[in-house]
């Protein structure tokens, strides 16, 4: 009689619980959303008149653009209040699975080894060394909480290390619009010099003298990498002397230091082309002279071994890229001789440099593959790997005379591992695995497979997915699908312990290499670019048709996911056919192509004309036009929408989704959710803590979950 008493007891309690939330849910939805004022701005291009009625939202120092993006975000939080408390349940879910207290693997260089570790509680990462032995004392070299405090943003990188260990330049951004402050540090002293080098990259390099340092100055408007200068310590940085000047606006330039220490490197680049300058590192004083001359859809890389520099390239129609290998006194294209020739069905992306060994990573089918060879050609071989989703690559590899490989590897159900492997005993050495903290993962519990849909114009496009073994493959369940496709990125079926917040409510998790990146080589980038882009958005709908139809999900039950570029595919596939999705996630999505585009004094418009086309020509006109998500808003149903951005973002401004959401909200027929949540701290990464960062996944998820009846 008690348990049954209890047991009615439990039962009540859970109606007024599920009550107490529908109730809370149907008081939301009485609220009226944000509208935005319309300020029609007539904009004209090649004889094409459009009317933009939200173009004035431009100007993140109009408080009426403040005030409506707040609006907007005051509306989110009180239509999604009844999930508060999930929310801060799926983010404590998923930080108990990290380990807080972790460190990364220890790696040698100069007679130091080099470690990054994070300690309990704490949001940012610690960078430390030890002389010689993992036993000696530990030297403390930034402790980025320190530096973080009273910023509500913060990011360190470009740490780099004098030749004779005796300082460290570093680059830190307090605003996420990555334009990076570079300052130098002695590691004798603690001291931190006072001399400041502003709207920097972040990274440097030193010369062999210890004391003259390479930078790359942004431009103050574009934020386009444009300028190498040269620092010598002790002297202030306005007297700094500039040493190149990337005058073509479609060009990026950026300088390193190879491997063998013995060159400084001035790289520029576009997205077909590449352009390199060589100094001797011993000479910072000495003139950089071109390594050859750039050329037109010809791109390069260049490594530097003993007396030779080993260049990998595209030149002559080897479009998966090959190894050419020229004399360090005879750099020009003309005097390139074959290393390895180019393969047709297998993708050529690095070549990894040691003394006795070099190392290629290929990717052939969408797979990746390490090829370990030695120098005098008497040994090579493969590792050897057996799943179809998984990540493998070299790790951090900084010491040049050495036999191990370090290598990474993960697979969609299984986590990440670093691995040290002897190229001459071919015996390799587990160093870490990822630890899934909670002790409920099992990777047993888990599927994954490679599945391959036809598109439209015939063309089999891969898919990789993970679920849970209990998941019901009849149609009932979410199904989350993620999708990119721009640059020739990559987005490789990689472990997340994050996702299995999804994958144990039941959800499916599927990744669509679609054409754009180089899941399969580069003619598949090469299809999913200029006037192919919309191979790109078709893929991602084909491969939603093949899901639905071989029973893995319904429209009813199907979400789609980008961010970036990965937003503007989520823009166009909702225009295409927004019947397909129950719920979309769109984070920082580039959605305004068209005016993006026209404009060239914002970040990163001119060197994107060899991704998405140039429209001051007609022809791309019309094409970016026909395509571009905020110029092909309908009246007509949209799915729920969950949009993202960050006011200070340099990638995507934030104007774009802003535009996007009011606009969406003046033309949907539906009375489904949009959402526009912006950061007003952050850019286009988001938060810059590592957990601080879950709260913003927590959101996502919860959103879809919320769709789902899920979120309790």
């Amino acid at each position: 009689m008690k348990q049954t008493i209890s047991r009615i007891h439990i039962l009540v309690l859970c109606l007024i619980f599920a009550t107490a939330c529908k109730n809370n849910k149907d008081e939301s939805m009485s609220i009226a959303p944000p509208v935005a004022p319309k300020h029609p701005t007539q904009l004209e291009k090649h004889g094409d008149v459009r009317i933009d009625d939200y173009y004035w939202m431009n100007n993140r120092e109009d408080q009426q653009v403040l005030d409506y993006l707040n609006a907007e975000n005051e509306y989110y939080q009180k239509m999604t209040a009844h999930t508060e408390a999930f929310q801060e349940e799926l983010f404590k879910e998923m930080k108990g699975r990290i380990k807080e207290d972790d460190s990364s693997v220890p790696y040698k260089l100069d007679g130091y080894w080099y470690i990054t570790r994070y300690e309990e509680g704490k949001e940012y990462p610690i960078y430390s060394r030890k002389k010689e032995s993992l036993d000696a004392e530990d030297e403390l070299l930034f402790d980025c909480n320190e530096m973080a405090k009273g910023h509500e943003f913060f990011n360190l990188r470009g740490v780099s290390i004098s030749p004779d260990n005796t300082m460290a330049s570093f680059g830190t951004d307090t605003i996420s619009r990555r334009q990076y402050n570079i300052q130098v540090k002695n590691l004798k002293s603690g001291e931190i010099y006072p001399d400041i080098i502003e709207n920097t990259t972040g990274s440097s390099v030193w010369a062999n003298d210890n004391k003259t340092l390479f930078y790359t100055k942004k431009d103050p408007v574009t934020l386009r990498s444009d300028k190498i200068f040269k620092h010598v310590l002790g002297t202030s940085s306005d007297a700094d002397e500039l040493v190149f000047h990337e005058k073509d606006s479609t060009y990026n330039t950026f300088v390193y230091k190879t491997k063998s220490r013995k060159y400084i490197v001035i790289g520029s680049s576009s997205t077909l082309t590449s352009e390199y300058r060589i100094l001797n590192a011993d000479d910072p004083k000495g003139e950089f002279k071109v390594f050859s001359p750039r050329e037109k859809g010809v791109e390069y890389g260049i490594s530097h071994f003993e007396g030779d520099f080993y260049v990998l390239t595209n030149k002559d129609g080897a479009t998966n890229f090959k190894l050419m290998k020229t004399d360090e006194n005879n750099t020009s294209s003309e005097h390139w001789e074959e290393f390895i020739p180019h393969q047709e069905d297998v993708l050529l992306e690095d070549v990894e440099i040691f003394r006795d060994y070099y190392v290629v990573t290929e990717r052939n089918n969408g797979l990746n593959q390490m090829k370990i060879a030695k120098w005098d050609g008497s040994d090579s071989y493969y590792l050897p790997f057996d799943s179809e989703t998984y990540v493998a690559g070299p790790s951090v590899n900084l010491d040049f005379d050495t036999k191990v490989l370090r290598y990474y590897y993960n697979e969609m159900g299984s986590p990440f591992a670093i691995i040290d492997f002897d190229m001459e005993t071919k015996t390799k050495t587990i160093k870490k695995e990822q630890e899934v903290l909670g002790g409920k993962f099992n990777k047993d519990n888990y599927k994954t497979e490679r599945l391959w849909a036809t598109a439209r114009d015939g063309k089999k496009v891969p898919i990789s997915v993970i679920y849970h073994k209990d998941t019901p493959l009849n149609g009932t369940s979410p199904l989350l699908q993620y999708g990119y496709g721009s640059y020739g990125a990559t987005i490789d079926p990689y472990f997340s312990s994050i996702r299995l917040s999804l994958l144990d409510r039941g959800f499916i998790y599927a990744i669509a290499h679609v054409r754009g990146g180089e899941y399969l080589g580069r003619p598949w980038y090469e299809d999913g670019k200029l006037f192919n882009k919309k191979n790109t958005f078709t893929d991602f709908i084909d491969i939603s048709r093949y899901l639905i139809d071989k029973k893995y999900t319904s429209p009813e039950h199907l979400y789609a996911m980008g961010g970036s570029a990965g937003g503007l595919l989520m823009g166009a596939v909702i225009n295409m056919d927004p019947e397909l999705y129950h719920g979309v996630i769109a984070g920082v999505p580039f959605v305004d192509v068209v005016t993006t585009m026209l404009d060239d004094t914002i970040p990163l418009t001119t060197g994107e004309y060899d991704e998405w086309g140039n429209p001051n020509e007609k022809e791309y006109y019309d094409y970016i036009k026909s395509y571009s998500p905020y110029d092909n808003v309908e009246a007509k149903e949209y799915p729920n929408m969950y949009v993202s951005t960050g006011l200070h973002d340099s990638q995507v401004q934030y104007w774009e989704p802003a535009k996007w959401v009011a606009k969406l909200r003046e033309y949907k027929t539906d009375d489904n959710l949009l959402f526009l949540d912006t950061n007003m701290d952050a850019g286009h990464g988001g938060a810059s803590g590592r957990f601080e960062a879950l709260k913003e996944t927590a959101k996502e998820y919860a959103f879809i979950l919320d769709l789902e009846g899920k979120a309790f």
